[in-house]
């Protein structure tokens, strides 16, 4: 099938498995998987114009619902998370599309720039899950109790569909307000800055915008890295942080398009279109079976594919020199 805005040619089949098999891992850290579904589109697709990155975000706003879904039933979606996360982030999105349209159209500098991006997002995944620091023991012990709960009610063989019998305890938010957030998750209490979240999601929200990926794949490390979240409770709020600030960046591409006719601005929305609904059920069995999932292994797995996918990136480009 040739989709047209993209300028490519690919069996209909191919986007919604190759986003169901990135997705499925990818949702359970809360990650859309946009920041690997993107070099999947350069490097194997040749989908190289700027509207890869808007296609990316079609992709999430198709994509992410079921997972938040899943997340919101058993009680872990902390909301005041989710929206200081989407405030920041907004504006930071306008601001990457245009940088991404004006000064990296080229894809050979793009890729480069991808390749620093995932660089920086498994050093900081690496030095959550080496880190020794009492945030870190906090987030670590929450996440064992949760995991021995899991356990204890997998082997009663308890109906995980039945509301009353879910085993997942939901988070407790006990203070917000314009400085500090905190909330408890598995008797360990989290206490956090409103501006640090804040201003973190503006300068993620600028990648993000550039990468066309939300965000969510940068900020989700950060909040397990620098303010010791637990990946559990992380990844709802990461995810619908992430959806948000695609509407924005996919109406933002499409307003940008008409003022540059020389460049494939728009998203490719066939093709996000088909992403998504592989993404979608991705997602949603993602979030269902994180909780049978180790913490250290989500991570570690994200970690290793960011860092191979870098590599490759960088190598790539200095090859082409």
């Amino acid at each position: 099938m040739f989709f047209s805005t993209a300028g490519i040619e690919v069996a209909v089949w191919i986007p919604p498995l190759v986003a169901f098999a990135i997705s499925f891992f990818t949702s359970m850290a809360g990650v859309s998987g946009a920041f690997l579904l993107l070099p999947f589109q350069i490097s194997f697709l040749g989908y190289t114009n700027p509207s890869v990155s808007a296609t990316n975000q079609v992709f999430n706003i198709v994509a992410i619902p079921s997972g938040v879904y899943r997340y919101w039933r058993e009680g872990r979606m902390v909301w005041p998370l989710t929206w200081i996360v989407v405030i920041g982030t907004l504006p930071g999105v306008f601001i990457g599309a245009m940088v991404r349209v004006a000064y990296l159209p080229d894809p050979g500098h793009f890729k480069l720039f991808a390749a620093a991006v995932l660089l920086y997002i498994s050093a900081k995944m690496s030095r959550d899950l080496l880190s020794k620091s009492s945030a870190t023991r906090r987030s670590a012990n929450s996440e064992k109790r949760f995991q021995e709960m899991v356990r204890r009610y997998r082997s009663r063989s308890t109906a995980w569909g039945s509301a009353s019998e879910q085993p997942v305890r939901p988070t407790t938010v006990t203070s917000f307000n314009l400085k500090r957030l905190q909330y408890t998750f598995y008797e360990e209490s989290f206490d956090v800055s409103f501006w640090g979240i804040l201003l973190l999601s503006f300068v993620v929200g600028i990648v993000g915008g550039i990468y066309g990926i939300g965000g969510g794949a940068i900020i989700a490390p950060f909040l397990v890295t620098f303010f010791g979240l637990p990946i559990y409770t992380v990844a709802g709020a990461t995810l619908m942080g992430t959806f948000v600030t695609s509407i924005a960046g996919v109406a933002f591409y499409q307003l940008l398009a008409p003022y540059y006719p020389h460049l494939s601005v728009a998203p490719d929305w066939l093709l996000g279109l088909l992403f998504g609904l592989g993404g979608m059920a991705g997602m949603y069995l993602g979030a269902r079976c994180q909780k049978f999932m180790p913490a250290r292994a989500i991570k570690w797995m994200l970690t290793a594919i960011m860092a191979f996918t870098a590599a490759k990136y960088i190598l790539a480009f200095f090859a082409s020199l």
